[in-house]
């Protein structure tokens, strides 16, 4: 029998869909989504300490992404069950000043690898079984607009992603890009001249509002 092979979804691709059983109920994804941005992302297993110190982290800074129109959904090769029960567990922890989370957003049963295989989250290298950390932030249409993979062993940095979300939403309300180490209200970069006579402008421009190191390379003053 011939093998069904996904390739890896990447940036730009539209999210792959699919049906699925959650701690929250049933989803259909992405359409359950329509309208928001999307933080799908993957652990390893249940029960296992790295992973644990992330859903907390995700579950206390929910709210924070909610306000930014964005919405969690975890995913492992796990049963519903044991979600249950491990979501249950993490009530009772208390980390890094987090006591008494409550994990409110949908952790999706993959036991049968559907969602896993589909986002290529499973990567022989490092397990058959278990799903590496892998984060993909979908657009409000449905695009995968950033992929990120940790091994196994590694936790995420949460902040890193929330500012890599109000980053892609700043890039696409105000048509600009983002330097290096970018944060809310640091300048942002307009996009590079097209033509001879706009770099020339640009240099040459008066705008206090603006300012260039090279034709190449323009910032556009924030309001800190």
């Amino acid at each position: 029998m011939e093998e069904t092979t996904n390739r890896m979804p990447l940036i730009g691709d539209k999210a792959p869909s699919f049906s699925a059983t959650t701690t929250q109920g049933p989803i259909n994804f992405p359409d359950d989504y329509a309208g928001k941005w999307v933080i799908l992302f993957s652990h390893p297993a249940d029960f296992t300490p790295v992973c644990t110190t992330e859903f907390m982290t995700f579950a206390s800074m929910a709210d924070e992404f909610k306000a930014l129109n964005t919405e969690l959904v975890g995913v492992s090769i796990d049963s519903l069950y044991s979600h249950i029960a491990w979501l249950r567990k993490i009530q009772e922890l208390d980390w890094n000043g987090m006591k008494n989370v409550e994990v409110k957003f949908p952790l999706i049963e993959d036991i049968k690898m559907n969602v896993a295989s589909k986002y290529g989250m499973v990567q022989p290298g490092q397990s058959t079984t278990q799903a590496v950390r892998a984060v993909f932030i979908i657009d409000p249409h449905g695009v995968i607009r950033l992929i990120l993979y940790y091994p196994l062993s590694t936790g995420r940095n949460m902040d890193e992603i929330k500012r890599a979300v109000i980053a892609l939403q700043k890039a696409d309300s105000d048509q600009v890009a983002t330097p290096a180490n970018w944060r809310p209200g640091d300048d942002v970069i307009i996009p590079t001249a097209g033509s001879c006579g706009t770099a020339k402008e640009r240099v040459e421009s008066t705008d206090e509002n603006m300012y260039c190191l090279d034709w190449f390379m323009c910032f556009r003053k924030e309001n800190k």
